[in-house]
């Protein structure tokens, strides 16, 4: 079973910039880490290898920095790892970056093997947008399963998952090659381990990196030009200052008095929680 387990590369630090011009992130000087919510995504597909054989290939379409994630996912076990990455490729929507991964998919079933099933993780924390996996999955044409937090191969050779909803727990049965979006939390990665690390630093070619002359893609399809994607406008949300107060309660009642007058002795806070009130009153 080959499975390709997509990650992305996204900024450590909730203090982020956007371009005003470009409406991107700006990465230059911010930390960056594996995206947490690909994390199980990596997970299942570790535990599918182990169950049924086969490999698990990490890929990432991202600036160069990102081979330490995939690293990272080496370290956790994953077989392979592929660095996609160019400046045509820059800039990337939802739409261009699943069009590139599409590909890459692609590229691995023709000439590394052919592959069963991709997964990735729900959403990113840079964006949040949770749109990879699905679009990924029109480009190719496979059938699409999302929230999944367990699969098993059936005898006949289908991919059976089980997904979570916000109030119920589902089983599908879908035919492979398939393409699997992974709940978030819903599992734990494993940590990564001393042999993996060593594997990598013995074997730097469990590493490969691709650029477009290698997936031959329309320029005019990637990076900026092939988002559509537009941000009007960006505003930058001022930090709101904190009294950072600490308060001992001696019981629920006493909390509650003190958390009533905090706020009644700001003026601001005052007028506005009095509004509430009033608002709320008349409403009732």
């Amino acid at each position: 079973m080959r499975i390709v387990v997509g990650i992305k590369w996204v900024p450590g630090t909730q203090s982020v910039r956007i371009d005003p011009k470009t409406g991107t992130l700006i990465r230059e000087g911010v930390p960056s880490i594996v995206n947490p919510h690909d994390l199980p995504a990596a997970e299942l597909a570790l535990r599918l290898r182990d169950k049924y054989g086969g490999e698990v290939i990490a890929i990432s379409m991202a600036p160069p920095p990102a081979a330490k994630g995939l690293e990272y996912l080496v370290g956790m076990g994953v077989d392979r790892a592929i660095l996609i990455t160019d400046r045509a490729y820059a800039g990337a929507d939802t739409l261009a970056t699943s069009y590139v991964l599409a590909n890459a998919i692609k590229k691995i079933d023709k000439e590394i093997g052919k592959v069963d099933l991709a997964v990735f993780g729900q959403e990113t924390t840079d964006s949040s947008t949770a749109h990879i996996a699905a679009q990924t999955a029109s480009w190719l044409e496979w059938p699409y399963i999302y929230y999944v937090r367990n699969a098993w191969l059936t005898e006949d050779g289908k991919l059976r998952v089980e997904r979570i909803l916000e109030e119920a727990i589902e089983e599908w049965e879908i035919d492979l090659p398939a393409i699997i979006n992974v709940a978030m939390k819903s599992l734990k990665p494993r940590p990564v381990t001393l042999i993996n690390k060593i594997r990598f630093k013995a074997n730097p070619s469990i590493m490969m990196s691709w650029t477009n002359n290698d997936l031959k893609l329309d320029p005019r399809c990637t990076g900026l030009k092939g988002s559509p994607t537009v941000v009007a406008k960006t505003v930058d949300v001022p930090e709101v200052p904190r009294k950072k107060q600490v308060y001992v309660p001696k019981n629920g009642e006493d909390a509650a008095k003190w958390i009533l007058k905090s706020l009644l002795s700001d003026e601001k806070t005052s007028k506005a929680l009095i509004k509430a009130l009033k608002e709320g009153g008349e409403a009732a």
